[in-house]
């Protein structure tokens, strides 16, 4: 019996979990599958097999016992880079709010570009980092980047004119641009599609949490540092998160886990059973080999589904461009400076525990597309909201709906794309790269949604975001409609090859993979 293709078959030959654990340490040999190597397909089934046989009882100890280990190891560490990684891009905002503009001779749309700009750079670097991530250790290639970004984010507080802020702008962007799809690939290569979903919520908390506490030390710099030592309060604020970001480099680089076969904190057995996990969730292993751009993006773009997934990036990307005004847009309720950012804290925290709640019960019951258009349309609201009124309770609660919807959404979008291209690792790394490249040029143009002239109720932007959150309602919608009707056919295809052969036993069927809605 042939197994269909990207799916693995229960009818394995039965080698002893011994033999597979012996194998698993011999120089940390991942088990994958190769074309036109009929051995490396035998250890995935002998792997496969091995597990396969265990019972209910003691899958849930070894998930319950791995899992313990890989949280603790993988997501502290990913939280408080992407926190910083977020808070290093975003601080603009905040030192808006001071004399960043005044002293730099700033005026009209500049900010708007300085904005952009950081995309350009950003869009850049995101395939190549993200395939140079399958041949290069994790830890290391993130931890460099994340240092580097620190440097050039404590930069600007050097810079004298506005052309010097552009060129820190867009080799900050350069730079970061690895470590997000970077950071999603490595999640996805430990933890299975349905435990993806509220791991990268948590993950992306870092951007609520950058926010919270941008705006928290944002009001703590610009209130008591401006002036100090004859330095402006916002060259303070790059100088100091700056510098925080280059110490946790440096702890990234040594601690944070690389891949599972190659992982020391786990045992022989663990380091195996990591990747029977993955086997079994997406029909096959992950496959650590050399493959060019040029293969990686055929496989990708091969998959026509690539093309509606980077649709949904973008247009939710665009959906959240409100975040880099967000600090201007609250100054409009009528506080002063230090007000308005301790204001926007609360909005954030909020934001963090719904993106929690909402992942966790995406994961829960395998839905992303349902979850996907709820969130949206509290955007919708939101958006509304802040548009028609001028009421300060209305626009301030507006102003909780639109990041609630559109952020939770996004860590569930991130979770999706990731999901639906489960396996070879490269294709995989590919595709979040892609959909991650694409769906960020929505913030080169879209920073142009907010212009200073349309304040203080900033029309043209809060109506756009409420359109362009419908639309990815709408393409959620459509996603799920094209993965129903994939299900269909794998199971005509399942149902049509057991009984061409026979057989009853459940053992012994086709492990069907299935798209998730």
């Amino acid at each position: 019996m042939v197994c269909p293709p990207g799916r693995s078959c229960c009818l394995l030959p039965r080698l002893s979990t011994t033999a597979i654990m012996e194998k698993s340490a011999d120089e940390h040999v991942e088990f994958q599958e190769k074309p036109n190597h009929k051995g490396n397909s035998l250890e995935q089934d002998a792997l496969y097999q091995a597990y396969a046989s265990k019972d209910q009882e003691w899958h849930q100890a070894m998930t319950k016992r791995l899992l313990r280990k890989v949280d603790w190891h993988l997501l502290p560490f990913l939280i408080l880079m992407y926190l910083l990684n977020f808070l290093d891009r975003n601080n603009l905002s905040q030192a808006r709010l001071g004399t960043l503009e005044e002293d730099l001779g700033m005026g009209g749309t500049d900010y708007n570009l300085a904005t952009s700009i950081l995309f350009v750079g950003y869009l850049l670097m995101q395939l190549p980092s993200n395939l140079i991530l399958t041949r290069v250790r994790p830890s290391l290639f993130l931890g460099i980047a994340m240092a580097i970004w620190g440097i050039i984010s404590a930069c600007q507080a050097a810079i004298a004119s506005f052309s010097g802020l552009i060129v820190t702008r867009f080799f900050l962007g350069f730079v970061e641009a690895p470590f997000f799809p970077g950071a999603v690939m490595l999640m996805s290569s430990w933890y299975t599609r349905q435990e993806l979903s509220h791991r990268i919520a948590w993950f992306y908390a870092g951007s609520s949490l950058a926010n919270a506490f941008g705006g928290l030390i944002g009001a703590g710099v610009l209130g008591n540092l401006s002036g100090a030592q004859g330095i402006a309060g916002w060259r303070w604020l790059f100088i100091i998160e700056g510098c925080i970001t280059v110490g946790i480099s440096l702890l990234a680089a040594i601690f944070l886990p690389n891949y599972p076969a190659s992982t020391s904190w786990l045992d022989e057995e663990e380091q195996a059973y990591a990747q029977w996990r993955l086997m079994h969730d997406a029909g096959e292993a992950d496959e650590v080999g050399s493959t060019s751009i040029k293969e990686a993006l055929a496989l990708v773009f091969a998959d026509k589904r690539i093309y509606l997934f980077i649709l949904l990036q973008h247009v939710s990307l665009l959906s959240q461009n409100f975040q880099y005004f967000f600090p201007t847009i609250v100054q409009t309720l009528g506080y002063g400076n230090v007000e308005t950012l301790l204001i926007t804290a609360p909005v954030w925290i909020a934001t963090f525990f719904v993106s929690l709640l909402v992942t966790w019960t995406s994961g829960k019951t395998n839905d992303r597309s349902i979850h996907i258009i709820c969130l949206m349309m509290v955007s919708v609201v939101g958006g509304i909201i802040c548009t028609v009124t001028t009421n300060i309770g209305a626009k301030f609660f507006a102003m909780f709906l639109m990041p609630m919807g559109a952020v939770s959404a996004y860590q569930i979008i991130i979770a999706w794309v990731a999901n639906s291209f489960a396996r070879p690792l490269v294709k995989r790394s590919a595709a979040i790269a892609v959909a991650n490249m694409i769906g960020n040029t929505a913030s080169i143009y879209g920073s142009y949604m907010w212009p200073s002239s349309s304040g203080p109720r900033y029309i043209p932007g809060g109506s756009a975001t409420a359109a362009i959150a419908f639309l990815v309602a709408v393409l959620a919608f459509i996603i799920r409609l094209v993965h129903v009707n994939m299900n269909k056919r794998l199971d005509e295809e399942d149902n049509s090859e057991v009984q061409a052969t026979g057989l009853t036993d459940l053992e012994t069927r086709v492990v069907g993979f299935r798209y998730i809605l």
